[in-house]
């Protein structure tokens, strides 16, 4: 039997009718975007929202919806795009029939998001115009020649990627140093060219360094600045401990600066890492000028990695935070409230214990007395005394150790017969290499291999070893002729507690006993003290 078929009309979704229904104007947008916020590019954005707004209204088939817009974002991909996010969403919702376009790269780079919203845009009814591709999304070949010229415009942005690196790697070869200064404190660019110091935010940056030599914390110095309506860096009233430990460990302030720092991980989605021996670093020497003493600087990361080894949070809720240890158990001594009934009457105070003492329940951990602040108080007083009464001889003494600490030519020329031993066991390590390429699995090279690295790693662990003990004697140096300067500006002999020369001149105190606790000074010298009775 011949089959009997009946032909059943196509339907159209209210949104599709609109295109076919003449009476009915169609809603139209334009998306303009320009990559940078230059003045140039300004100029081009402010003329594609005009030329669309002006194209929009005088067609009388067209509803003008919006231009949508995102200036000085790059196309690469879509999620930092919020005038583009929000038109898609419009879209979608039913609020626009034809979107207008300048090209496919204005719309997207990334050929997945490209397609991506085309596709979500059609199925909703919605179609997209290129205007200099000439290109429908409802037409036929619509797709192929978005997925075409998309594509073109990803390898685009990724030669764009690549140039922009290898310019960056030039500029860095050349020793060049660029800061983002509208987010850095204390620079901004000098006519040269190069950073050039803002002595208003400089001291504000030497305030910070010297707060934190002198025991205060990270968190510490962030409410100080806030509470001296100090705005940040980035021109905000609040600051965030970890704005205040970047700028301690930032190298630019002493005058140096260490360039590609990171490397690009994926430049579509603009994503970076931290420079692990993927690509070259490059370290300048005075690149430009201080504002803080190199070695002021060293010892300010010395203390950093003091603290980080550790694995203790120093803090500064108090004069002696964190700088009272216990001599049995190596805790720190922190702030106890003391109560005790005396007559019937509650009474309590403040005492200094260590953290250790009873951290396991029902077992002494250490014997180490509790202190008061007025025995703590007595003790820096009674050391820095003892000090003040050889003072002079002290001072002569110590221009010995401070010659002693400053010479490092035997290291330095150590260094340079490391570093051409270096360079030779590279080259041998190399030629050991090709050679078994060449010959394939032979023991003898194999060892041979083995030994070449062995002494490698030999030498760069002496010239590791070297340079740390250069930064040390730095630092020991640094330390000692700052504690000098604060003991010769001292002419008299203290008669009561001075928290800023506690500060400036105290390490840490070591408690054994009431008869028997440690002042350290800065210098590295150490005072006996008994406060019995005190």
């Amino acid at each position: 039997m011949k089959p009997n078929i009946t032909t059943i009309p196509a339907t159209l979704t209210s949104q599709r009718q609109n295109l076919f229904d003449t009476s009915k104007k169609r809603r139209t947008a334009a998306y303009a975007r320009v990559s940078t916020d230059t003045d140039e590019q300004e100029t081009s954005f402010t003329a594609q929202v005009e030329f669309y707004t002006k194209k929009i209204t005088g067609n009388p088939e067209w509803e003008f919806v919006e231009v949508y817009t995102d200036e000085g974002i790059s196309a690469v991909n879509t999620k930092r795009r919020g005038g583009f996010k929000q038109m898609i969403a419009d879209a979608l919702s039913g609020k626009v029939d034809l979107i207008l376009t300048k090209s496919v790269s204005r719309f997207a780079r990334n050929t997945v998001d490209s397609l991506t919203a085309v596709r979500d845009l059609k199925a909703a009814g919605v179609e997209v115009f290129f205007e200099k591709e000439n290109i429908w999304t409802f037409d036929g070949k619509g797709e192929l020649l978005i997925t075409i010229m998309s594509s073109l415009a990803q390898e685009e942005s990724r030669s764009i990627s690549e140039n922009v690196s290898w310019g960056k790697r030039r500029s860095f070869e050349a020793g060049n140093v660029y800061l983002p200064y509208k987010r850095f404190l204390g620079y901004k660019q000098g006519e040269d060219g190069r950073p050039q110091v803002i002595e208003a935010e400089a001291k504000i940056i030497r305030d910070i360094f010297s707060d934190f030599l002198h025991g205060m914390t990270p968190n510490a110095i962030a409410r100080k600045l806030e509470n001296k309506g100090v705005l940040s860096p980035g021109g905000k009233e609040t600051w965030s401990v970890s704005t205040v430990r970047s700028i301690l460990q930032n190298e630019k302030y002493k005058g140096e600066a260490l360039l590609q720092k990171t490397v690009g991980v994926d430049f579509l989605q603009k994503s970076r890492k931290k420079n692990e021996g993927e690509a070259p670093q490059y370290h300048v020497k005075e690149s430009h000028e201080a504002i803080i003493r190199p070695e002021v600087f060293d010892l300010v990361q010395a203390e950093l990695r003091k603290q980080k080894h550790s694995g203790k949070t120093r803090t500064c809720t108090h004069t002696f935070s964190s700088q009272i240890i216990c001599g049995e158990c190596g805790g720190t001594f922190g702030a106890k409230t003391w109560r005790t009934t005396t007559g019937g009457e509650r009474l309590q105070r403040m005492i200094w214990q260590c953290n250790e003492k009873y951290r396991v329940k029902g077992k002494v951990n250490c014997h180490t007395p509790h202190l008061t602040d007025n025995q703590l108080e007595y003790a820096f007083v009674t050391a820095f005394n003892l000090i003040l009464q050889q003072k002079e001889q002290y001072i002569s003494d110590y221009y010995t150790i401070i010659k002693m600490l400053t010479d490092v030519s035997d290291l330095e020329k150590e260094t340079a017969a490391l570093r051409e031993q270096q360079d030779e066991l590279y080259i041998l390590v190399k030629n050991c290499i090709d050679e078994k390429a060449r010959c394939g699995n032979d023991s003898a090279l194999a060892k041979q291999h083995e030994k070449l690295i062995g002494r490698y790693d030999a030498v760069k662990t002496r010239l590791d070893d070297i340079a740390s003990e250069i930064t040390s004697r730095s630092v020991k140096r640094t330390k000692i002729m700052d504690f000098l300067e604060e003991l010769k500006a001292q002419g008299k002999i203290l008669l009561e507690f001075d928290e800023t020369l506690w500060r400036r001149t105290v390490e840490r105190i070591i408690v054994y006993r009431e008869s028997d606790i440690v002042v350290e000074f800065k210098d590295g010298r150490q005072i006996r003290v008994s406060v019995l009775g005190k």
